[in-house]
């Protein structure tokens, strides 16, 4: 019974999946997937602006999920983890390019 409630009050949610609200997050997520899965790429391959956009747009993304109505959790939790991939990328790129020595 509980789980039922559960799932009816998820499908009847203002951000659930009868809405926009939930769909569009959910197809975004494909943006922090494809920052994942170039980890293992060379990070002379990053791209400094594209990563810069990645986690300033992902952390302003992520603050203003906080103050919209209604709560979009899913959006917010995508827009953090686009933030952190793009930091880390980042970090690889800056790593590579300046601390690591040249041979």
């Amino acid at each position: 019974m509980a789980s039922r409630k559960l799932v009816r009050g998820f499908w009847n949610h203002p951000a659930g999946p009868k809405t926009i609200h939930f769909w569009a997050p959910t197809f975004k997520w494909t943006l922090s997937a494809a920052n994942i899965s170039n980890f293992s790429n060379p990070p002379d391959a990053v791209s400094y602006p594209q990563q810069t956009a990645f986690a300033i747009a992902g952390f302003i993304g992520a603050r203003y999920c906080t103050v919209i109505t209604p709560k979009n959790w899913n959006l917010f939790t995508n827009n953090f983890a686009l933030g952190c991939t793009g930091v880390y990328q980042l970090v690889r790129k800056a790593n590579h390019d300046y601390f690591v020595q040249k041979e």
